[in-house]
């Protein structure tokens, strides 16, 4: 074992601190480094490597591990850069070195204990370690962002940009667009009016804030019942807890929206309340809305508009579209054209019967009578409660294919009263949960077409990891149960497995080190759904794994 160590890792030698705007734009050409969440700035989690294929993955081996000593969740992704890894949980910030799977630095996230109640999951968060001119950036989940030293992990600013008791969180890493740090929140399913905001990354001065749902007067405003319900807009919802993608062409940044609060749409007069589950692209440097695609007028069944936005170049009708690809919460997947927020295609990937079909000329979704019985106080079985849960899907750009975990989860839910009261719950509704048998699926699909190319039925329990598309032609996933595995991309058969200590929840990466191709992934089960659905069977405890290949 020692000589095939010793073959596997490779000397630290010396490193590097200070990556530029260059670098980030690059991310994926440089396979020595992956500097951006989702394996660059389009979020495709798309790797060229094909060193590891369908040939060799059998001789797949874990080379280290190292614990993150978290039992909060990992849903992060690591973040590589000359050599070093960072990783951010709710806890911690750590780096790595990756040669050896040793600890260079570890600093501790300084929080308000008390601020655990907003987010129902805890400490955890969503992204990558943000890096950007010798500086790591992060939130914390009691409401600040922070930039830490990454020589050092001494911190260097903090900046508070919402207050945990009315419902300000912070679970989402933020983003370098065009030399700014734009950062999101989250407090949905509470009291919070949603926002992005725009930060100056050498200082934390605050530059812009973006509301998402707009105050009376403002564009779109017109779709709140400012006369009737005139306080609607305060706690409207549209928290944007998920990272966004940027197209830097186009100088667009895309982020998604949540849903509008509360669910119950009476206290919404029933209105379509922008921004709520939405699409925004946003000019980076100064927050202006260029354009705005909702993908459900009056959100009543918690849908969102949160999932990732992938950035993809397709042939539509003959023609080159540059394009969004959104698998959404609400069992749609989304083409959208990034230019001017046009919907070019809508397909269903998973069991839904909320609405018919969307209407492409307009852009709204066709209702079945599913809403207007849950208004009459009927109780519904909503399905799907959520077709993806906060996941990142892949695309290949060779194939055309987009790989997905679907959620074939069903909401029991009925429309109650609810009581405004500043930080506490605010939904209004009564819910439980079906869960089918199979109660999810690996998916590929053509996104423009919605064919599906296979369709692989899981077991136990539905998939909340991210996956990761490869030129060797395997996509790699991982499950609630704690399996790392790899399918055939072209099958979806399932070719490799490791069991790691606890659940899958986070989007796995590939990379080189010395001409080595390695591949990481955090395990550790968090998050409110994966906490619902296995925790009783499936312990806590987060670490991370690194995997290479074992010489012939």
């Amino acid at each position: 074992m020692k000589n095939i160590l010793a073959l596997l890792l490779c000397v630290w030698c010396g490193l590097g601190w200070t990556q530029t705007a260059e670098e980030l734009l690059n991310d994926g050409k440089n396979t020595e480094n992956v500097t951006t969440f989702g394996m660059g700035y389009d979020l495709k989690m798309y790797s060229p490597l094909k060193q590891i294929n369908k040939s060799n993955i059998k001789r797949l081996v874990p080379i280290w591990n190292f614990s993150l000593s978290n039992d909060m969740g990992e849903l992060s992704q690591p973040t590589i850069y000359n050599g070093l890894m960072y990783v951010v949980n709710g806890n911690w910030t750590f780096a790595i070195d990756i040669a050896t799977g040793r600890q260079v630095w570890r600093t501790p996230v300084q929080y308000d204990r008390a601020a655990l109640r907003v987010t129902t999951g805890g400490a955890y968060l969503r992204g990558a370690a943000t890096i950007y001119n010798g500086k790591l950036f992060r939130q914390n989940v009691d409401g600040h962002v922070v930039a830490l030293d990454m020589k050092t992990g001494k911190e260097i600013w903090k900046t508070k940009f919402g207050e945990w008791k009315e419902s300000y969180g912070g679970i989402v890493q933020p983003t370098i667009a065009n030399g700014v740090l734009i950062s999101g929140m989250a407090g949905g399913d509470r009291t919070a009016r949603g926002f992005v905001d725009g930060y100056d990354p050498d200082t934390g001065k605050q530059l812009w804030r973006r509301w998402t749902i707009p105050a009376p007067g403002e564009p779109g405003s017109e779709t709140w019942p400012n006369k009737e319900l005139p306080d609607a807009w305060k706690y409207g919802g549209g928290a944007t807890w998920q990272p966004g993608s940027y197209d830097p062409q186009l100088d667009l940044f895309f982020i998604g929206t949540g849903n509008a609060e509360p669910y119950n749409p009476k206290y919404r007069a029933g209105m379509d309340s922008l921004y709520a589950a939405s699409v925004l692209a946003i000019r980076p440097k100064t927050g202006e809305l260029v354009w705005y695609y909702q993908f459900l007028p009056n959100d009543s069944f918690d849908f969102d508009g949160t999932a990732e936005n992938i950035v993809a170049d397709i042939q539509a009708e003959g023609k080159p579209r540059k394009v969004l690809l959104n698998v959404n919460k609400n069992g749609f997947v989304y083409v959208i054209d990034r230019t001017n927020g046009t919907l070019i295609a809508a397909h269903p990937f998973v069991n839904q019967n909320w609405a018919k079909y969307i209407d492409l000329k307009t852009g709204r979704p066709v209702l079945t009578d599913l809403l207007d019985r849950a208004i009459k106080g009927e109780t519904i079985d909503l399905a799907p409660r959520l077709a993806t849960n906060a996941t990142l899907s892949a695309y290949n750009p060779k194939t055309g294919l987009l790989f997905l975990n679907s959620w074939e989860l069903i909401r029991v839910m009925k429309f109650v009263d609810v009581k405004l009261q500043l930080g506490a719950g605010y939904t209004g509704i009564e819910t439980d949960s079906k869960y089918p048998n199979p109660p999810g699926y690996h998916i590929a699909m053509n996104p423009l077409t919605g064919k599906v190319a296979w369709k692989v039925p899981l077991q136990e329990f539905a998939v909340s990891a991210g996956t990761l598309a490869t030129d060797g032609d395997l996509l790699f996933t991982g499950k609630l149960t704690g399996e790392f595995i790899a399918l055939d991309q072209d099958t979806g058969k399932q070719l490799w497995q490791f069991k790691t200590g606890s659940s899958i929840n986070a989007p796995p990466i590939t990379y080189t080190y010395k001409g080595q191709q390695y591949v990481t992934v955090l395990s550790g089960r968090g998050g409110s759904n994966p906490t619902r659905s296995a925790g009783n069977v499936v312990p806590a405890g987060g670490s991370v794994w690194t995997f290479a290949l074992m010489p012939d």
